[in-house]
């Protein structure tokens, strides 16, 4: 058995893996772990479906073609070397991503800080957690988060800030679920929609786009007038700027008074205030406002470093605080330290470098406007895609497409961004790592290795290393193991600190090989880093940062205001998750949430496509009429990309509007518009085989247990043959309703495809159809064409539970029949919601609505 660690989001759960076969694994929550004590969320649980090489990168690639690891580095280095001679340390760049490891992120950090002489290194935490890293730096004076999990045990008050725990954050959501069960913890959610999360809040607040400042300084305002403001904590460790006081203003935040006004109540009284912060409050022009807004709160009213208190930055990614640690921001320099000329002095006396960066270099929006219009020649993207996740991808792809040499480090042979890559090189996936991973509470974990290299995969550190030696560094760049790498790291948090700093491993510089091995998870900061009240500032005071609310935004030709976000069982660009067919059941296709109201006036029909646009960019979605969206506002979730449908490129459409101070992109708040589609026939196809989509329509590809779902729709004609494989065929057609009925077979019998297409008439359920690509016994010919079986058993319904395959409708027989009244009753009885419990507030809402009066 291997205790690693999880690598998808920030909670940084434990797991205990059992190696099952060559590449097979058992996976469950360990149990030992201070993160999740053994829980796991539906991802976690289900990443054993994702470990086989399918779709791997293998070998590295020079221009499409196999090559040696030797010509592949030594074109990397000479085009590197020749373009910084020849253009200077600024023309070259790494884009690199919170899915590296510690080390991973030291040694790129280093190479491009120390050796190149640029800051030109920045990661796709930049899209994540880059405000809250500038509001920490602004109020403490450094990136340090000033709470631990165990503070949701003690608060006696919760407030989530642009954070749907439930679906994003599922093991945090367990224990904020599980403190309001054994200690009453009241529960608040500030988000524009209702989501899951909302759904089982005390209260939710459904504020405007950007309110999130406003609504702050009015609470701040309101404590202030109530008399609760510590006033001896803000004498003795905070300092506020002169007429801090006089110039706090709220604004327009989008609530009535009444809801405004309850909220400020339950802030009156319950002191033990956690308020977890999360995307929502980040990904915005005003994030690192919105971060200080809320540490203002807690600063002035004493509710830090103490616990059950704190403002509480929940991170997205498995290692974007490894990343914010050694200096993977374009913005620090390394090790928590900024670019002040005596910061400088000691990296490079550290590093014993021939340079040493002095400034900021590009954030990412700017790096990427930077590669367009040639002043970046030469770009390294390590274990991202921005072709799919950067904001304006049109732009992005363009410069990619522009830019001299790319190179890509991934473990996946085809993304979206290695369609634009010079050099591929293939790099270890999570089972195969062997490094280390901080989670959003400074607990730093050890990922370990289940499986050997596949192929000539290496570990991106060793890449990069081997890169810098053939460039003339051997020295700086002898690293023998991972554990060498972490050594030096640890050392250089130490060196020239003196307890300026928390950030300070040093303790572990002369860690031996065996004993990284052991690791056990450690907390770096402790439980409570500012407990005793002296910040990383030069008096030691945290410092009250000035935010105004800003102002609203609407474009007569894009009226409506564009948000977009994760969904439940999906990560990042899907490069893993779509591997899993369990994950891949919950949403299946790229949607678009829109009010009712919305809905009836533009005339888009709920499940129909709507063609979604803004100044930046178009894309298809199915449509959601749902009630939880405000009026005037869309939700898209951010995951699909053109490996897995033709729509749902959400990428393409936010601006590169950036916040001022962190450079974080704006992604939660678009003028867009939106419109139907109008397509001429809709369909799906099943098949064993994964089909190659070229028609001109909309399509989205999911995974099956035996096979995969293609959902279809589209314009004018469809080419039936390019669609379906060759073998004995069996159809149906209705001329009234323009439906066709295929089923193609093989010469066993065996069902190999089944396409359903309509113009104008009804198409029926997947589920029961993807099933018969897998038995052994066959269905007959009449019931493939129906979909359905001569004597259908009970339909299931969407999929809730992932983790136990629960459909919706077996959730609803199942209170009705067995007069069910609370999740926990349909988990003793179905087993739902037992594992990951982020489809517990679904469960709840199925319960409310079965046993609500009939109108």
């Amino acid at each position: 058995m291997v205790r690693t660690a999880c690598p998808y989001c920030g909670v940084g759960c434990g797991i205990a893996a059992t190696r099952t076969g060559e590449r097979s694994v058992l996976i469950k929550g360990d149990a030992t772990h201070p993160a999740n004590n053994g829980r796991l969320c539906s991802k976690g649980t289900h990443l054993g479906e994702t470990v086989s090489l399918e779709g791997r990168l293998l070998y590295p690639e020079v221009n499409g073609a196999r090559a040696s690891w030797d010509a592949a580095l030594d074109l990397v280095a000479q085009r590197f070397s020749d373009t910084v001679a020849q253009h200077g340390p600024d023309s070259v760049a790494f884009y690199v991503s919170g899915q590296l490891l510690t080390e991973d992120y030291y040694v790129a950090n280093k190479l491009m800080k120390g050796f190149i002489g640029s800051a030109n290194i920045d990661t796709n935490s930049r899209l994540c957690m880059a405000s809250a890293v500038a509001a920490h730096v602004r109020a403490f004076g450094e990136d340090v988060v000033p709470c631990s999990y165990s503070d949701l045990e003690a608060a006696e008050l919760i407030v989530l800030v642009g954070s749907n725990t439930a679906w994003c954050h599922p093991v945090v959501w367990q224990r904020i679920e599980a403190a309001r069960e054994q200690r009453g913890t009241k529960l608040v959610v500030i988000d524009p929609r209702r989501t899951e999360t909302a759904e089982r809040a005390d209260l939710h607040l459904a504020i405007r786009p950007d309110g999130d400042v406003a609504l702050f300084n009015a609470a701040l305002i309101d404590m202030k007038a109530r008399g609760l403001l510590d006033d001896a904590y803000l004498a003795a460790h905070v300092n506020a700027p002169d007429g801090f006081w006089d110039q706090l203003c709220a604004g327009d935040d989008g609530l009535d008074d009444a809801t405004r006004t309850a909220f400020f109540d339950l802030l009156a009284q319950h002191p033990k205030t956690i308020t977890l912060f999360s995307q929502g409050a980040n990904q915005s022009a005003s994030g690192t406002d919105k971060g200080n807004a809320i540490i203002n709160l807690h600063l002035a009213a004493g509710r830090i470093g103490q616990p059950g208190m704190g403002p509480f930055s929940i991170t997205g990614q498995p290692n974007a605080m490894g990343g914010r640690e050694v200096g993977g921001l374009a913005s620090m320099l390394a090790a928590h330290m900024g670019f002040s000329a005596e910061e400088c002095a000691a990296a490079q006396d550290f590093w014993a470098s021939p340079m040493i960066a002095r400034a900021p270099g590009l954030k990412a929006v700017d790096m990427f406007r930077a590669v367009h219009n040639g002043r970046i020649k030469a770009l390294w993207i390590m274990a991202t895609n921005p072709a799919v996740s950067m904001p304006d991808a049109g732009f992005v792809r363009a410069a990619m497409e522009r830019c001299d040499f790319v190179v890509v480090s991934d473990c996946m042979a085809e993304t979206d961004t290695s369609h634009f890559a010079h050099v591929k090189l293939p790099a270890l996936a999570w089972g195969e790592k062997d490094g280390t991973v901080t989670n959003s509470e400074r607990v730093i974990s050890r990922q370990r290795p289940i499986f050997p290299p596949p192929g000539e995969a290496r570990a991106d550190w060793d890449i990069v290393a081997d890169v810098a030696r053939r460039m003339g560094w051997t020295d700086a760049f002898a690293y023998p193991s991972p554990a060498a790498v972490f050594r030096e790291y640890a050392a250089q948090t130490g060196f020239r600190n003196d307890g300026r700093r928390v950030l300070d491993l040093s303790q572990w510089a002369e860690l031996s090989e065996a004993d990284y091995d052991a690791w056990a998870p450690w907390q770096w900061g402790g439980a409570a880093p500012y407990a005793d009240a002296h910040y990383s500032t030069p008096d030691g005071k945290a410092r009250l940062v000035p935010v105004t609310p800003p102002a609203n935004e609407h474009d007569p030709a894009f009226p409506l205001r564009l948000n977009t976000g994760r969904t439940r069982d999906h990560w990042h660009t899907m490069t893993r998750t779509a591997l899993s067919p369990k994950l891949s059941q919950h949403r299946r296709e790229p949607w678009v949430e829109i009010h009712p109201d919305d809905a009836a006036t533009l005339g888009i029909a709920n499940h129909s496509i709507a063609s979604i646009s803004t100044p930046s960019g178009s894309s298809l979605y199915r449509v959601s009429v749902s009630e939880g969206q405000r009026r005037g506002e869309l939700f898209v979730p951010m995951h699909w990309t053109d490996q897995i449908s033709s729509g749902g490129r959400t990428g393409r459409l936010p601006s590169q509007k950036v916040d001022p101070i962190s450079g974080q992109p704006a992604f939660k708040n678009s003028a867009a518009a939106i419109a139907p589609y109008g397509a001429d026939w809709r369909a799906f196809l099943v098949s064993v085989e994964r089909p190659d989509i070229a028609a001109d329509c909309y399509w989205t590809r999911v995974r099956a247990e035996h096979g995969w779902l293609t959902e279809l729709a589209g314009q004018g004609a469809i080419d039936i043959e390019a669609l379906l494989p060759k073998g004995e065929r069996i159809e149906a057609r209705d001329g009234a309703r323009g439906s066709l009925r295929v089923a193609v077979r093989d010469d066993a019998g065996r069902l190999q495809a089944a396409l359903f297409l309509t113009r104008s008439g009804s198409l029926p359920p997947r589920e029961w159809i993807l099933a018969q690509l897998g038995p052994d016994e066959q269905p007959q010919g009449a019931e493939l064409l129906a979909g359905r079986a001569a004597t259908p058993a009970p339909d299931a319904g969407p999929v809730v539970c992932v983790c136990f395959d629960i459909g919706a409708y077996s959730i609803t027989r199942a209170i009705r029949d067995q007069a069910l009244t609370s999740v926990e009753a349909v988990g003793k009885a179905l087993s739902a919601g037992t594992n990951c419990g982020s489809c517990r507030p679904a469960i709840a809402r199925l319960i409310e609505e079965a046993h609500a009066p009939v109108a």
